[in-house]
């Protein structure tokens, strides 16, 4: 059996470069590179590669809007309503099925249930008392997370703190930093009795004040950073990862210890403010086939893709709706005939706007042949000779 040497493969490719586009050739080279393979392996290969190819390809003046409409659509009808699940960790909710595709096509400022997958560098990820460290400089704790118990001391207006000193071991955190951060807000003199006692004097006698000073006191923050409630450390593979419940990518990214370039979080909006608007796009299209094949529904990539693009072609995230994509169509019968009618027609008359009747809707609306198919180009006879007769 005759084995084909690399070089005769490449030129083997290259012969249909006519046919393929550069990523496919370049891939099939380094595919093929270290396999192999006979003269008749690879005319296998090459001709099921040109046919796949070939049946992905779409046809001029194809109705690509309403195909990637129906192929999103209808599998949609199969989800499930379950609003959460636990996506593999197990101390978290997590927003899954339809009303995580509605909320990521709706463009929501803020998910439901934001979350972070938070990778370690090679120095933090393959120990855990390091993971746990970035852990704990993630994880917001504030006063009262570290608190047992409160007494409101009204004869010398004074609120006492029994601090837990267990919890403040395991989240690193020391007497001094409690001191440190409730004297900041200026209450009064801070004096600490016992191990695990703090005793803030102050002046109010007023009872409704001093519990208004308490909850203020409890809410001051000791370390970590804002927006991350919680963090959960596990082992995948040799490496351990964070996961946090709550979102903010531009402090996490600081934090030492961390990975910026596996890092992710499903606030889309945080992605296109830190990383920009191609970073958002790719989001929006993981986010939505991740919740798709979670249902276990299958899905063309391309088809989210389309509405990606759309929703990000400005170079800001718009969502699928009147206040987004539909509602900025430059036809006014088409964003008439989504939502709102009296209102788009009104403002439209008395802008003097004009529909020049390039798409679809408009074109259904008035009985008019649309822009695709057959539609999509004019045919123009040129009265002449036929058949040798004028």
């Amino acid at each position: 059996m005759e084995y084909l040497k690399t070089e005769e493969i490449n030129k083997q490719i290259d012969a249909l470069s006519n046919i393929l586009p550069p990523s496919i050739i370049s891939e099939l080279k380094e595919k093929l590179r270290d396999i192999q393979i006979t003269q008749e392996e690879l005319d296998e290969i090459l001709r099921e590669v040109v046919k796949a190819y070939k049946k992905s390809l779409v046809e001029p003046g194809e109705a690509v809007g309403v195909v990637a409409a129906q192929s999103i659509g209808e599998p949609g009808t199969q989800m499930t309503l379950r609003t959460f699940h636990y996506a593999g960790v197990r101390e978290f909710n997590v927003t899954l099925g339809l009303p995580r595709l509605i909320e990521i096509v709706d463009a929501r400022r803020t998910p439901s249930t934001p979350m972070m997958t938070v990778y370690l560098d090679e120095e933090h990820k393959y120990d855990e008392e390091k993971a746990k460290d970035v852990g704990r400089r993630l994880e917001t704790t504030l006063i009262e997370n570290v608190t047992k118990s409160v007494e409101l001391d009204l004869l010398s207006g004074s609120i006492i703190l029994e601090l837990d000193t267990e919890v403040m071991e395991d989240k690193g955190i020391t007497m001094d930093q409690v001191i440190k951060t409730i004297k900041k807000i200026k209450t009064g003199e801070v004096l600490v009795d016992g191990e695990n006692r703090v005793i803030i004097q102050t002046e109010i006698a007023d009872i409704a004040k001093l519990q208004k000073l308490r909850d203020k006191i409890l809410n001051l923050k000791l370390k970590g950073i804002k927006g991350i409630k919680r963090v959960v450390i596990r082992k995948e593979g040799d490496e351990y990862v964070i996961y946090t419940e709550g979102s903010n990518l531009a402090a996490v990214l600081k934090v030492k210890g961390v990975d910026p370039t596996r890092t992710t979080t499903n606030n889309i909006y945080e992605i296109a403010e830190v990383l920009g608007i191609e970073a958002a796009r790719n989001a929006i299209i993981r986010e939505a086939m991740k919740v798709l094949e979670e249902q276990g529904l299958d899905v063309d990539i391309r088809h989210i893709m389309l509405v990606a693009d759309m929703m990000t072609l400005t170079g800001r995230i718009r969502q699928i709706g009147r206040h987004g994509v539909s509602g900025e169509k430059p036809s006014v019968l088409a964003r008439a005939a989504f939502e709102v009618t009296t209102k788009h027609l009104l403002e439209a008359s008395a802008r003097g706007e004009v529909d020049e009747l390039l798409g679809v809707t408009e074109n259904v609306i008035i009985g008019q042949i649309i822009p695709l198919g057959t539609g999509a180009v004019q045919l123009l006879m040129r009265r002449g000779r036929i058949g040798g007769k004028t």
